[in-house]
């Protein structure tokens, strides 16, 4: 990996660099995303069939395109059955962890005659979009199902992609089921994101969209927001270690790749203030290179996104690292908590030299759906909250309106709100 040191400069070449590889970057694939947009609002099921034949090679029609329960029971006659007891116990991790985050309702009342309150309702029905074939992930079903399942979501829709005979990633069911997905479509895509959006004979029209894809994918989600929620337009995989000479190179090296293999638009960075370490991270990183199965995409990922930042101290680290506000970050440095505690910006925090990135994407609990491309700064992780509509409560008794109903008129007219104020005022003309 290549060593930088930690300027000014260097930083903001950087950030730049990473900039580049947000969905917003990536206009020229509009006008097709749009295309295929308009054409599920205007033809619906019709499109959809087309256009998974088109890109699926797949023959889906109104009979064939929801997942049977046939379906599913051969999917798990297809995984392991060790496999299938490994995510049931990600799903208690994850449900246990999601249910410390569930907000209830609450009213507050006075003497006077005043309850002011919030309501918390689930959202009606949610749509999640999985991947299929390589890219196919169960742990992404469990990060996005779970928590809208303890929000209290009572209907969960899926869509994936079919193979070419019309069959859907055994693992990706599985999961699927486990997690406590309502209805599973065969369908993936911009056309998926579309159908969900706007609804067709065969898929219902949805709420909210969650889930990870291609650019095609983050762009069709970016268009459709607003005739739904989405939870975010993410960018490609990110890791962020921080480190001192206290550090393990061998551990360092493994959990920078651990991202690399994901695409090669992946970024893996260090940011140490041990040269030592760093120059050993760097020779670990090219024998692990060596022996991995996707070598290929690691080595592209490394040569563009790929950095070893030499900071002259750990200040300058940390504000490296807020500014770059990682998807994952790992801190590996001697009070691994005290270093936490200066850290504003990252997805998620991994701390010591055995808490790994990949246990955050599978088995602790905590969501694996981050922000990525800096958004950390004003984003958060997926969580309950996102499947769930807050309305506020007002309730004024006479008795407690009349002492401030003056004020109100006051502030409406002086917003040159007459009926505003009227609607205030009417209430006590009795007393003119």
């Amino acid at each position: 990996m290549r060593k930088i040191k930690l300027t000014k400069e260097a930083k903001q070449n950087i950030l730049e660099d990473l900039l580049k590889r947000s969905p917003n970057s990536y206009g020229e694939y509009e006008s097709t995303v749009n295309a295929i947009l308009e054409n599920v609002r205007m033809k619906k099921d019709e499109a959809v069939f087309a256009y998974t034949k088109q890109f699926d090679k797949a023959d889906i029609d109104a009979d064939n395109i929801l997942v049977t329960d046939a379906e599913i029971e051969e999917a798990y006659t297809k995984v392991e059955s060790s496999l299938v007891e490994v995510i049931r116990k990600s799903i208690v991790n994850i449900k246990e962890y999601h249910e410390k985050q569930k907000q209830y309702s609450w009213f507050d009342s006075t003497p006077q005659g005043t309850i002011l309150g919030q309501k918390i309702t689930p959202i009606g029905i949610v749509g999640l979009y999985v991947p299929g074939g390589k890219a196919a992930y169960p742990s992404s079903v469990l990060m996005n199902v779970i928590p809208a399942k303890v929000a209290g979501v009572e209907r969960i829709i899926m869509c994936t992609p079919p193979d070419a005979e019309g069959k859907v990633t055994p693992t990706t069911l599985v999961a699927a089921k486990e997690a406590g997905v309502t209805d599973i479509y065969k369908v993936g895509g911009a056309q998926a994101i579309a159908a969900m959006a706007y609804g067709t004979e065969s898929i219902p029209k949805v709420d909210k969209i969650t889930g990870p894809g291609n650019i095609f994918v983050a762009l069709a989600k970016k268009a459709v927001y607003g005739h739904v929620s989405i939870d975010s337009i993410a960018g490609p995989s990110e890791i962020l270690v921080l480190a001192d000479e206290t550090a393990n190179p061998r551990f360092v090296a493994a959990d920078l790749l651990s991202q690399a293999e994901h695409d090669e638009m992946a970024s893996a960075i260090l940011v140490t203030t041990s040269e030592d370490l760093a120059d050993k991270v760097s020779e670990e990183v090219d024998k692990f290179v060596e022996k991995l199965s996707r070598k290929e995409i690691i080595q592209k990922s490394l040569d563009t996104y790929g950095y070893i930042l030499l900071a002259d101290n750990m200040e300058d680290a940390i504000e490296a690292v807020n500014e770059i506000a990682s998807e994952h970050l790992e801190i590996v440095t001697k009070d691994p908590f005290n270093t936490m505690t200066k850290v504003k910006n990252a997805g998620a925090i991994f701390l010591g030299e055995y808490s790994s990135e990949p246990l955050g994407d599978y088995f602790a609990g905590p969501n694996h759906v981050l922000p990525t491309n800096g958004t950390a700064k004003f984003f958060s992780p997926l969580s309950v909250d996102d499947f769930v509509k807050k309305s506020s409560i007002i309730s004024y008794s006479r008795e407690a309106l009349e002492p401030v109903y003056k004020d109100i008129v006051k502030f409406a007219t002086a917003e040159r709100l007459t009926a505003h104020a009227n609607s205030i005022s009417v209430r006590f003309e009795d007393e003119k």
